[in-house]
């Protein structure tokens, strides 16, 4: 069977789909897939032919544009028909060449969606974040001002559609591009229990658990209990990791900090506070006792199915569900209080309350009974 699969530039929404890849690949599948330079070497080595995206006016790479998107909803669709239309002749020549059986598209990269469309191709949405539907939808928290924004703009997006049915999309409207139905087949990268409303989904939706990576460089466990506090790899507030040091530096706590680039600025930190650029999180999550995060999908994710439990600092909507729902579950401890005294509350309340940490062994013990990469790899292939 050939495959096209369409992803948007970004780690987490890249990384969760690799595993599947591989499986994939490794059934003697051939898998094509569009993406970006800086993610050629690992979408290489899960065993797919890279097609680049890179140099086709695609706006979603200006980084300033990608922090909007996941704060602005009417901003993104209009950079996503953009990026749909700059796509287009690219797009169209490789799908002509390769003839895939099959188009596999990240819920938000709307131009894999698009062509599958124009073609005439069955379509697979890949959900690396929760399933939206009208539901699960009111875990986003859109407020009256978000609509009232949403509506102001929609001329200029009605205008962009326009030109998507001029280039041959058979598009009627903005839900045709940003919503799936009960009848889209979907692999969602959770588990039905941690799912907000999963009863309201049909069995095309496949929640086939987080795709966790091994191990690759252990990280060792310096103390009784180990804190690990990252923001991801898109926010980056500096003010917000030096107010957890001030929080955590008196503590007899292993403190682990993955900043970005910027953890070389911190000198003088103390004995049981050690900052990092970067680090393996598999190997800080194995030995972690809290972990104080931004709430991305697969960070949240991660955590929880190391069974550790999680101060909860969601910086965008789509970080807002996820952070919902663990709270929700008794998982996570929502830190609305940002000041020195307010991050050291939370992080000792997760840690000497045990339902935190017996929520987290639930959540991880749901994600250990789905079906997985396997189950993903039976539901595409029966789909051809």
């Amino acid at each position: 069977m050939k495959i096209a699969w369409f992803c948007i530039p970004a780690h987490g929404h890249t990384n969760p789909t690799l595993g599947l890849v591989k499986e994939l690949t490794a059934a003697g599948h051939e898998i094509h897939y569009f993406s970006f330079e800086p993610f050629r070497e690992k979408i290489e080595a899960a065993g797919a032919h890279f097609i680049p995206c890179d140099g086709y006016d695609f706006e979603m790479e200006d980084k300033e544009n990608g922090a909007r998107v996941g704060k602005d909803k009417a901003f993104a669709v209009e950079l996503l028909v953009n990026s749909t239309l700059a796509l287009d002749e690219m797009a169209s020549e490789n799908i002509e060449r390769i003839k895939p059986d099959l188009i596999v598209a990240d819920s938000v990269a709307y131009w894999g969606k698009l062509t599958a469309m124009k073609y005439g191709i069955p379509y697979v949405c890949s959900t690396t974040t929760f399933a939206f539907n009208r539901y699960s939808a009111a875990y986003m928290k859109e407020t009256p001002f978000d609509i009232a924004k949403m509506l102001f703009t929609m001329p200029k997006i009605n205008k962009q559609i326009k030109r998507l049915r001029e280039k041959g999309y058979p598009v009627k409207g903005l839900l045709d591009i940003v919503q799936n139905d009960n009848d889209t087949n979907t692999v969602v990268y959770t588990s039905k229990e941690f799912q907000p409303c999963s009863e309201t989904f049909s069995d095309r939706y496949h929640f086939i658990g987080p795709s966790i990576r091994p191990v690759q460089t252990p990280m060792e466990k310096t103390a009784e209990k180990t804190v690990y506090i990252s923001m991801g790899t898109v926010d980056k507030d500096e003010a917000f990791y030096h107010r957890c040091i001030e929080a955590l530096k008196d503590t007899d706590y292993q403190v682990i900090l993955s900043m970005g680039m910027n953890a070389e600025q911190l000198t003088d930190l103390p004995e049981n506070i050690k900052a990092y650029p970067s680090v393996d999180q598999m190997a800080v999550l194995s030995i972690a006792d809290c972990f104080v995060t931004h709430c991305g999908m697969n960070s949240a994710s991660e955590g929880l199915y190391f069974e550790v439990p999680l101060v909860l600092f969601p910086q965008t909507p789509e970080q807002g569900a996820v952070a919902k729902r663990a709270e929700e579950l008794g998982a996570g401890y929502m830190l609305n209080d940002t000041s020195v005294e307010g991050i050291r509350k939370a992080v000792e309340t997760v840690l000497r309350e045990p339902s935190y940490k017996n929520a987290a062994m639930n959540i991880s013990a749901g994600f250990k009974q789905c079906g997985g990469l396997k189950e993903a790899k039976e539901f595409i292939e029966s789909l051809v």
